[in-house]
């Protein structure tokens, strides 16, 4: 078939190690153990709160949105109902999405060292975390710092401060450790004893208000050594009452000072700021060895930051670590008009390694989860052939699938709401009509077809916090509920953002869901194909939307079925069409043995099944 001859060709170039050549070493274009991880993506104040005595107090939140902390606020109880308001949080009359940024669960790093085993047995060997650097912010994107973990993450959050107060935070030489940083230091230290990488959020493109070099010009006007960090529109006139200090906003949100540019990208003052930092993150005690320092970087709105930079950026992580993992968050090119950038210009070898590849949830979803406009298995080739063609020049294989994240609906939630566009539209406050209901049973089946699709299509799998223990949710906030442990009991979710009437929802740790994610994972890290194999795609069947692909790798070869319907069917073929001549297959999924009968096989496909045949 055409279509299968096109993604052949484009896929045969991601099959060789490219080089780079930088710094007299020989730099893989892309590192061999990104094409072979399992990522696990961690949003630290919602992962798990070990350490009580660093949770965040109320002045904690102060220079965050809403600007505003009732008397009376406390550490909201990690396995409440989500959307009920507590005592403190009644008395404002406000609504749940406004109480919602004033949230803090007391998520720390102790916590996630904790659950270390956790991901271990889950099978994960990388980890994707949030930002983690000193921010008021329950999410961490407008850093107060970046050469510091944010000290409710670590065990002393007093001290911190006070160690924070000996330092000139524009001079390296005079940055200490605080106890966040050595238990984060510890945390790294912990993840590669088990075979576990780390990368981090580079938050590059903007700050808060409250970063130590905003709050000097704040005070200082032009007078401040770093006035020309950020882009300042006008200053503040002392003989007038009126403040007129303005300043650029990243799209116009004035929480986040948007880093100054020029026609090479981040000026100097920020560029050797963040180029001191990448170093002390990525080889903390400075001897060269980057052993004891993060994996790689996950670059936030990369396209609003000039490519020159990131060619720039490139060379000093690479020089630091060549075996180093670069991926960048390049999304909408029209969010209104639901289109999705092209992110190849990123890809050319001298910038990213990767980019999240949203473009293949769409994909994805459109094929499973739509009903009003879904996509056929027709579709489905012809959307992953463009995005085969369109990142041509690097390994595909390195590009981070996801199924959901912190900015978008949760997995599970995207397949209870099927027919809005992806990251439209999705959550109450964004429309009235979002259902906030726990998945049923046949939607549970979807989720583990998407998720096998996932894991046996090329591009590396990408899980977020919780969808394998069975996690619903809204885009954010509700995308970032606390994670449900099995040691833990929740209360059922009977309450709606606005009072609609709704379902009691049992909110428990999904034992199967969890046992399946650890099988898919182990399938495919047992076999290699998987992540570095070659593919043909096979239509069976457009009307009863069964598809078929065949991984292989150096002669070895798994076959994977697809029926992407609420019915069973039953499949028959002869063996040289798709089978390869072979009389008897394991499906590794359910270890039933397929066999040739007749010089035919004959298979019965469950609603929503996928068979990995090997």
């Amino acid at each position: 078939m055409k279509l299968q001859k096109v993604f052949l060709c484009n896929l045969i170039f991601h099959l060789f190690a490219l080089t780079a050549q930088n710094f007299g070493q020989i730099i893989p274009l892309v590192p061999k153990w990104a094409k072979e991880a399992v990522w696990y993506q961690i949003f630290p104040e919602r992962f798990a709160n070990a350490d009580k005595l660093n949770d965040p107090q109320i002045d904690d939140l102060k220079g965050s949105w809403p600007y505003f902390q009732n008397e009376g606020w406390k550490i909201h109880p990690w396995t409440s109902d989500w959307y009920k308001l507590q005592p403190w949080e009644k008395v404002n009359e406000k609504d749940f999405y406004w109480n919602a940024g004033n949230r803090r669960y007391g998520g720390d790093i102790q916590g996630v060292i904790d659950k270390l085993d956790y991901l271990k047995e889950l099978g994960i060997t990388a980890i994707y975390f949030n930002p983690l650097f000193e921010s008021p912010s329950l999410h961490k994107y407008d850093a107060a710092m970046y050469h510091h973990i944010d000290n409710n993450f670590g065990p002393n959050p007093k001290k911190d401060k006070e160690i924070w107060a000996e330092e000139n935070p524009a001079d390296p030489s005079t940055w200490k450790w605080t106890t966040a940083d050595k238990l984060f230091l510890k945390l790294i230290d912990e993840c590669h004893k088990r075979g576990i990488k780390i990368i981090i959020d580079g938050v590059f493109n903007h700050t808060g208000t409250t970063f130590w070099a905003f709050q000097d010009i704040v005070k200082n006007q032009q007078n401040s050594k770093y006035k020309d960090w950020f882009t300042i529109k006008s200053w503040d006139d002392p003989n007038t009452t009126e403040n007129e200090f303005d300043y650029a906003g990243w799209l116009g949100v004035k929480d986040l000072p948007e880093i100054r540019e020029d026609e090479t990208g981040i000026v100097s003052g920020p560029r050797e700021h963040i180029h001191a930092n990448v170093k002390r993150w990525m080889d903390p005690n400075g001897d060269g060895d980057p052993s004891d320092g993060i994996d790689g970087w996950r670059l936030d709105v990369a396209e609003m930051v000039n490519h020159n930079f990131w060619k720039v950026f490139r060379s000093w992580v690479k020089e630091i670590n060549p075996n180093a993992y670069i991926v960048g968050e390049i999304w909408w090119d029209d969010w209104q008009n639901y289109k999705m950038m092209n992110a190849a210009p990123w890809l050319q070898g001298d910038q990213f390694d990767a980019v999240m590849n949203y473009r293949f949830t769409r994909a994805l979803k459109n094929f499973v989860v739509n009903k009003k406009e879904p996509i056929g298995p027709r579709g489905f080739v012809d959307s992953l052939t463009t995005l085969f063609k369109d990142y041509g020049k690097v390994n595909y294989y390195a590009l981070m699938n996801l199924l959901g994240s912190h900015d978008t609906e949760r997995l599970a939630s995207m397949i209870v709401n099927p027919d809005i566009w992806y990251d439209h539209a999705a959550n109450p406050a964004q429309n009235k009509d979002f259902d906030v209901r726990k998945p049923n049973d046949e939607e549970m089946k979807k989720q583990k077809l998407m998720v096998a699709m996932q894991f046996t299509l090329p591009g590396v799998p990408h899980i977020y916090y919780g969808d394998e223990v069975g996690m619903w949710g809204g885009d954010d906030p509700d995308c970032r509920k606390p994670m449900v442990w099995k040691e833990l009991k929740y209360d059922s979710e009977t309450s709606h953002p606005f009072g609609n009437l709704r379902a009691n929802d049992e909110v428990v740790y999904d034992e199967d869901l969890f046992r399946f994610y650890q099988k898919i994972i182990s399938i495919r890290k047992e076999n290699k194909a998987l992540s570095l194999g070659d593919i043909q795609f096979f239509l069976l069947d457009e009307t009863k939307k069964i598809l078929a692909y065949k991984r292989e790798l150096n002669g070895k070869k798994i076959f994977v079925i697809v029926n992407n319907n609420f019915l069973s069917n039953k499949v028959c073929f002869e063996k040289e069409k798709f089978l390869s001549g072979k009389k008897s297959f394991i499906d590794l999924m359910s270890g039933y043995k397929v066999m040739m009968n007749q010089n035919k096989f004959v298979l019965q496909l469950e609603p929503y099944q996928v068979m990995i045949l090997k």
